[in-house]
């Protein structure tokens, strides 16, 4: 890999036509800069030349790009000696720098699991999230995190499997209150046998796998026995299982043949403006689906779209088989760069018949309708902004609001709450707690006040990853302030 850089120390005196025609024609990456040095954009091109040229020509009126053009001070780029190279050192910086006009996957929890805990005696099923290092097994990965608190509940309520901690279940000496509501079989005080509890997790687990006519048929066959047997009391708890995990099967719309394991990736929108719809198929069922918003973007469809799945499968296993609404000209190179980090041979395309393009027509119209909902969710936000600045007489509608709220217990225990909301709505990730000491108790104001200095003295040494300033406070209430930038 070598490095050609271009700085010019003037943004005046930066001449594209001349740093154009010297560009090398390899692949590689280009970094644009503004004035003071900030990193603006960074890109990555078959072929350096004939990219950046894009930018420059007459024809290109897009109005982000003229914006970023406008900007630019000094451009260097780097080579590469594969368009492969250059999308794995494009990501890097990306996620170093997240420049203002990239695309920058805000979104960055992994997908929750199924764990099965099953080395011990007595395993649980629980909610799991994280690096699978733990012992046992892992069941999705899942888009929708309700969808799996929802299974683990139909699956308690089937089979009686525990939930609880290893250390509250050694210290029961009676039911607790899952067993009294029909959610636990209570083999903590052994209420049901090892041998029967074994059975259970088993059929749970093929659940799990999708093999729901095993555990029917086999259900069926231990009532009857049951029957036969004059074990009536047993085979009625066989007849209520298999009775509800028929109600939960009847739920599960989307399935279908085979045992594939694809991802399906859609975009839709356009630069600054895009939703991207992620579905997950494992073996051949659907586990659902989840919507992204990329922040920022000035790439075509197809740049943002590489652009978010470099960064999508930094953190995520990809399927075998990625399924995309659109062709993507660097599709090899960036399957040969998703498949060298997690391992395998990883194939990226878009299909042209079968099962699959109905997968890909049904994630398109998925992101569809996250971006209208989105686009008519931020008409709100900004129809509220603007009634708000109305209110309180402001020279512009707010961009940023922090509401601090004070909660104690009696006087004891006091905590202060700060909430934040940005033009998209709430920023969940910069909501912040305060414990609040060496004040009188219920001495609200006393509270908010100490909340307050400690939150923007943090701000104002640069503590905080974003500075802001305070325009104007206003009070709502006897303990609540809202600050608005």
């Amino acid at each position: 890999m070598s490095e050609l850089s271009e700085r010019s120390r003037d943004a005046e005196v930066f001449d594209a036509r001349e740093f154009v025609a010297n560009a090398p024609r390899r692949p590689g990456v280009y970094r644009m800069y503004g004035g003071a040095g900030q990193l603006l954009y960074v890109g990555k091109a078959r072929n350096l030349r004939d990219r950046l040229s894009s930018y420059f020509v007459a024809s290109n009126v897009n109005p982000k790009v003229q914006l970023l053009v406008g900007r630019i001070a000094h451009i260097e780029v780097t080579v590469t000696n594969s368009e492969t190279e250059a999308l794995l050192l494009e990501y890097n910086l990306i996620k170093e720098h997240k420049p203002p006009f990239n695309v920058v996957l805000r979104d960055d929890k992994s997908f929750p699991y199924i764990h099965l805990a099953s080395q011990h005696t007595y395993p649980r099923l629980i909610y799991y999230r994280g690096a699978r290092q733990q012992p046992g097994r892992y069941f999705g990965p899942f888009p929708d995190p309700g969808a799996v608190r929802e299974t683990l509940h139909h699956l308690q309520k089937v089979f009686g499997i525990r939930n609880c901690r290893d250390s509250f279940f050694a210290n029961r000496s009676r039911p607790c209150l899952q067993h009294q509501i029909g959610r636990c079989t209570a083999p903590c005080v052994d209420l049901i046998s090892g041998e029967d509890y074994a059975r259970n997790v088993a059929a749970a687990v093929k659940v799990l796998e999708g093999r729901d006519s095993e555990v029917n048929e086999e259900l069926a066959r231990r009532m009857n026995e049951s029957a036969v047997a004059l074990q009536f009391e047993r085979a009625a708890q066989f007849r209520d299982q298999l009775a509800a995990l028929k109600q939960v099967q009847a739920q599960q719309v989307v399935a279908a043949e085979g045992d594939r394991d694809v991802d399906v990736v859609a975009i839709v929108g356009e630069p600054g403006d895009y939703a991207v719809t992620v579905m997950l198929i494992r073996g051949g069922r659907s586990l659902g689906a989840t919507g992204y918003f990329p922040k920022g973007s000035l790439a075509d469809p197809d740049e943002a779209l590489t652009s978010f799945l470099m960064q999508f499968y930094a953190d995520q296993p990809p399927a075998p088989d990625v399924l995309l609404n659109i062709e993507l000209p660097s599709g090899a190179a960036l399957a040969e760069a998703v498949g060298n980090r997690a391992g395998m041979a990883v194939e990226i395309r878009k299909p042209i018949r079968g099962l699959s393009v109905k997968w890909v027509e049904m994630a398109r119209e998925n992101a569809d309708h996250a971006l209208r909902m989105r686009r008519a969710r931020k008409q709100s936000l900004d129809a509220m902004f603007v009634a708000l600045s109305e209110l309180l007489e402001l020279a512009e509608p707010p961009s940023r609001i922090e509401c601090f709220d004070i909660s104690h217990t009696g006087g004891e225990g006091t905590i202060a709450s700060c909430v934040v909301f940005g033009p998209d709505g709430p920023l969940k990730k910069e909501y912040r707690r305060f414990n609040i000491e060496g004040v009188a108790p219920g001495d609200d104001y006393a509270a908010l006040a100490q909340a307050l200095r400690r939150r923007y003295t943090r701000i104002k040494a640069g503590r905080y990853r974003r500075r802001t300033s305070c325009s104007s406070m206003v009070a709502w209430g006897r303990s609540r302030k809202c600050s608005l930038y």
